[in-house]
């Protein structure tokens, strides 16, 4: 626990010192939104987001971008110098999550950047890039199955369900569940980044309960640097994860609690994010097949700033909620 205790320190140094140049060369790059105008998944507009964001323009993005590079390069050296036996699959199937979710995520961002509605990457519909993502979640799904040999869940009351290869549909749902999730809730200054955190150090409990040190180990990584970016982007933001950041950390948070067998825990511990995606899911299935809004807007933490909540407000009672959600997926992880 020293080793995971001492990465994590030292990821949060080597992030907070590269972001500070970092979020310089951003702003003299102009890699920043140039204008409010956010559309839905059937690419209507959404007034209402616009409205409540709107003094936001300006503010760079990409901070997800350091964050890959830096917690990739300091894994692959903490293995090294830790001498830790390395899990070749494993390995692979934490940083080819992480990495292409990325680069997926890495579209829309251009897409902000350039405003481009003529060539036909920037133009990419909504459906053609959710299918991107069940085709890499797939990928990684039959990862697990053929080479980690996952092919069970833990049910509690009755124990391992062998599913057999219907793993491979069932970890694909999962990671795009939270894929959409973290990306839906990461709206407001330290929201996503910060429920993210209390998930992941409850992740870094149940792999150190399992002697996990390999699993620990990139945890520890990836704390400490979203700590770092944690503190430029609580509010008022100096900058933002950008979609090629919340893509990576949603996929990872998912892949995380299929490595540790805990994924009902994992929807526990999650709960805000559940919470999230499943206000916006209400939302889009009014709209397509009521042909009208169920709420008064959508996703919840919308909902609440559209009611009055200040920005601040909502972040910090959604960090307490997320750390009871935590807190009782704990209980449900190690419950007999």
């Amino acid at each position: 626990m020293a080793q995971l205790l001492g990465l994590t320190i030292l990821s949060f140094f080597i992030s907070g010192i590269l972001l500070i140049p970092f979020i310089d060369f951003l702003y003299k790059l102009k890699i920043r939104r140039k204008k409010q105008i956010t559309k839905d998944p059937f690419n209507k507009r959404t007034p209402i987001f616009d409205t409540h964001n709107q003094w936001k323009v300006g503010t760079p993005f990409g901070g997800g971008i350091l964050i890959i590079v830096v917690v990739s390069i300091l894994t692959l050296w903490a293995y090294g110098i830790l001498g830790t036996e390395i899990k070749l699959w494993e390995l692979f199937v934490l940083l080819f999550s992480f990495i292409s979710f990325g680069i997926l995520g890495l579209h829309d961002d251009l897409k902000k950047l350039t405003g481009s509605k003529r060539l036909a990457f920037f133009g990419m519909r909504f459906r053609y890039k959710f299918a991107l993502q069940w085709i890499l979640a797939f990928i990684i799904g039959a990862i697990f199955y053929y080479k980690l040999g996952f092919n069970f869940i833990y049910i509690h009351g009755f124990g391992l369900a062998n599913i057999g290869i219907l793993f491979i549909p069932f970890a694909a749902f999962v990671i795009v569940s939270f894929v959409n999730a973290f990306n839906i809730a990461d709206g407001l200054d330290g929201l996503s980044s910060g429920l993210f955190l209390i998930c992941m150090l409850a992740f870094l409990s149940i792999s150190s309960s399992q002697l996990d040190n390999f699993l620990g180990i990139f945890i520890a990584v990836i704390v400490g640097s979203v700590a770092a970016f944690l503190y430029f982007n609580i509010y008022r933001a100096r900058i933002w994860l950008g979609d090629v950041g919340s893509l990576a950390l949603g996929a990872i948070l998912a892949v995380t609690g299929l490595l540790t067998g805990k994924t009902i825990a994992l929807a526990v511990i999650g709960g805000v994010f559940i919470l999230e995606v499943g206000s916006s899911l209400v939302q889009l299935i009014g709209k397509r097949f009521l042909k009208r809004k169920i709420l008064t807007v959508a996703p919840l933490h919308l909902y609440l700033q559209n009611r009055g909540w200040e920005e601040p407000k909502i972040v910090m009672r959604a960090w307490l909620l997320g750390f009871f959600f935590a807190v009782l997926g704990l209980y449900v992880a190690f419950i007999k």
